[in-house]
Order: C-alpha cells, then structure tokens, then sequence
C-alpha cells in the first residue's frame, strides 16, 4: 500500500511538472488581409516547434493599440505594432488610445518598416495629397496603428478629417472592396510593401498610388518616420516609384513573460527568417543587425540575453 501511495504521489507530481511546461503564447497580430496576420502565423508555428512545451496561437485584432493595451493587460504574450503607437502607449496617449502610461511592455525585435501607402481609384481623380480634399477615403480601424498614421500623414500635409467629403474607419479588406465598388475613392494603409488587398484591387480598377513628398514627412517632426519609397510594378500599373513614408513596426511583449520563453522566441525568429518570408515577402526587411537599436521601450530581459549572447549589443 505504501509502495502504490508513493507511485501514485510520483505520477501526480510528473503531471504537475508536465503542466507546468506547457507555455501559451497568444501571438496578437492584426486584420487577416494584412501582413502582420500571416507573419504571425508564421511566427506561432515557429513558436510551436522551437520552445519545449509551447502551446501557441493566433489572434486576429484592430492591430497596433488594440494589441499594446491587450498585452498590458497580460492578454498576450508578442504582439505585432508600428513604433509610433508604441511610442505613445509608453507615454500614455489617451488621443492615440492609452488611458495611461503601458509601462509593462517590453521591446523583443525591431523587425520591417511599414510604408503609408494611399491608394486610390484612378477614375477619382485623385493624384496629389491635396486632391484628398472632398473625397471619400478609409483611414483604418479607430485608433488603429494606421489611423495615428494617416492623422499625422495629414497634419503633415496642412490636412485634417474635416477637409475630407467622407471619413470611413476601416481596415484594409473592407475599404479595398468599397473602391471597387465605387463606394470609396481612395484608403490610407501602413503595413509592409506587396499587400495582397492592395495586388487584388490593382487586378479589379486601375489605381494611384499617391505620392507623400519629403516635405510632409519633416512637417510631422515625428523620429518615427522617415522618407521612403515604394518601389516601381509594387502593384499592377504602378510603372514608377513613388515617394511615402516609412514607419519601423515592432514585436513586443510583456514584463511577465519569462526571459527564457522570451529569449527562445527571440532566438527562434532569428533562426527561422526564411519560415516568415515565405510567409510575406516583407519580412525581407527583418534582420539581427538592427533588431536591438533605440527601441521605444526597453528591451525584455529575454530579448536582450540573446543579443548580447550574439554580439549585437555590449
């Protein structure tokens, strides 16, 4: 009997320990037609395969502030976001969606850039930021990442929402589908080059990729952005290259995440690069070189093992 009792008491006690490994990392991304979902996916199944005991999914969201306010919250353990809304989550912006300060969020990576990218119908007529002025446009879910975007986009430009015929809050699907409806003449998405919402409507309507001069980006004062350009045939006739605005999207976690599940995620990226752009083509842009450098929230302690283990920070 004292021989089954101690069998019995070892069995719960390997159980224990079995459930104690199991980690579940909730990786919160963004809308499905965007680049942060498949990436995401990408990521989980990383996750998955790399960190013993990793029970990972996927969380389709609003995107940047909905994911910043969800991990706060400890409803999430990575999250995708541009860093000009983890920016002013770490300030407590209620403007830009923060009640207050998020001082748990911590910086993993530094991964691609975003690029503002506002496509219109070419029939609308609309070839220039000024020719904005009166028509319909699609800025993003509220509060979303690309809706601080397209608010600073427009202060930069003298522009506000009220110069504007019809403001639609949306996220990318939804507006490309209302252009080709003719229900909407033109949408502002920030998300990596080669959006497939984007290829899609090229193949329905001819579109217009509409320019941001360099002067605008120095007129929003933001460290956030920076001039960029999205390359020649990017999208169907789009035979030119054209001037926009870059922003650096981030993964970032939680103060309650454990080093070592952050340090493995970390790592696991790192080692699977080719994995994310098969996944998208703009995790090209991801690299260990600049992963580390002025984030706008410190580093998790996990994040910044790994670096310093490779040489990348001292």
């Amino acid at each position: 009997m004292k021989l089954r009792a101690l069998t019995a008491a070892a069995v719960l006690a390997l159980s224990a320990s079995a459930a104690r490994a199991d980690e579940f990392i909730n990786v919160l991304t963004g809308g499905t037609s965007g680049v942060y979902y498949p990436l995401g996916v990408a990521l989980s199944q990383i996750y998955g395969k790399a960190i013993p005991g990793a029970k990972s999914s996927v969380q389709a969201t609003k995107a940047s502030a909905e994911n910043l306010n969800l991990l706060q919250a400890g409803r999430g353990e990575v999250a995708f976001t541009l860093g000009d809304a983890l920016n002013e989550a770490w300030k407590g912006n209620e403007e830009a969606g923060f009640k207050a300060p998020l001082k748990k969020l911590r910086t993993v990576a530094a991964i691609y850039p975003n690029y503002i990218q506002i496509v219109a119908n070419a029939d609308s007529g609309i070839r220039t930021l000024a020719d904005l002025k009166g028509k319909r446009v699609a800025v993003g879910a509220p509060k979303s990442g690309t809706e601080l975007n397209a608010r600073d986009i427009f202060r930069g430009a003298g522009l506000s929402y009220k110069d504007l015929g019809k403001v639609e809050y949306l996220p990318f699907g939804e507006s490309v589908e209302l252009i080709k409806n003719r229900q909407l003449d033109a949408t502002l998405i920030s998300a990596g080059l080669g959006v497939a919402a984007v290829r899609d409507l090229a193949t329905a309507v001819k579109i217009v990729i509409v320019p941001i001069p360099a002067e605008v980006v120095a007129k929003i004062g933001e460290a956030a952005y920076q001039a960029g350009t999205i390359p020649a045939n990017t999208y169907g006739g789009q035979a030119e290259a054209v001037q926009t605005v870059a922003v650096q999207n981030f993964l970032v976690t939680h103060e309650g995440v454990p080093a070592e599940t952050v340090y493995r995620m970390t790592k696991s990226m790192f080692d699977n690069l080719d994995a994310m752009v098969a996944a998208h083509a703009a995790a090209k842009a991801i690299s260990r070189e600049g992963a580390a450098k002025q984030p706008p929230v410190p580093l998790h302690p996990g994040a910044e093992k790994y670096y310093r283990e490779t040489g990348l920070i001292r």
